[in-house]
């Protein structure tokens, strides 16, 4: 047999090999966010049934929460979905120096997403042990924290694996898992400021 041939199918088998691979990296990854979305679901839905149900709601002394930070925080966090969606584009083109700023711009709108809520937490009147309210506030919004503590600390992963020569030159599996990660924070964080903030 023609040793080009052999060559051939050789490239052609890793090549489906790899794509296999990446396939089945991403649908375990979809599997992971379904189980994550799941337990978000479950908290919804607990916190909706106690709303409803619990008389005197909001803890003593506390008719509802400050609404214009966190709605700042909200537009930041949510406009950062569409910058690391330029970022993953900018990679796709090859462009690294586009991607790692688009990538810390995004880090750097997640921390200041963290760090107004941890300004809102230190305001606030109540804890977590203040009633069913206080106990589902910080449950809620300290859960999905934790998800966008975690969302940066993978971005800063792939930022720093960019620097590594030739290192997205085979497949982009952990920027675009990266990102979808994060526009999951961001959709799961906009159900959260309307139970929380908007429904009053």
């Amino acid at each position: 047999m023609d040793s080009s041939l052999i060559a051939e199918e050789l490239k052609y088998s890793s090549d489906e090999h790899t794509h296999d691979e990446e396939g089945n990296k991403m649908f375990g990854f979809i599997v992971f966010l379904l189980s994550e979305t799941f337990i978000f679901l479950g908290f919804f839905t607990a916190y909706i049934v106690y709303k409803t149900t619990v008389p005197n709601w909001l803890p003593p002394g506390v008719s509802g929460l400050e609404v214009r930070d966190p709605a700042i925080n909200t537009v930041v966090l949510v406009s950062s979905s569409f910058v690391i969606y330029l970022a993953e584009h900018a990679l796709a083109r090859h462009d690294l120096m586009k991607f790692r700023q688009f990538l810390l711009l995004t880090i750097a709108m997640g921390t200041y997403f963290l760090v107004g809520q941890g300004i809102e937490w230190s305001h606030l009147s109540f804890g977590f042990t203040t009633g069913v309210f206080g106990g589902m506030f910080y449950l809620l919004t300290g859960f999905h924290g934790l998800h966008v503590l975690t969302g940066i600390l993978l971005q800063i992963i792939v930022f720093g694996r960019s620097f590594i020569p030739g290192n997205y030159d085979t497949g982009h599996f952990g920027v675009n898992a990266t990102s979808i990660f994060w526009h999951f924070v961001d959709v799961i964080w906009i159900v959260l400021f309307v139970l929380i903030y908007i429904w009053k």
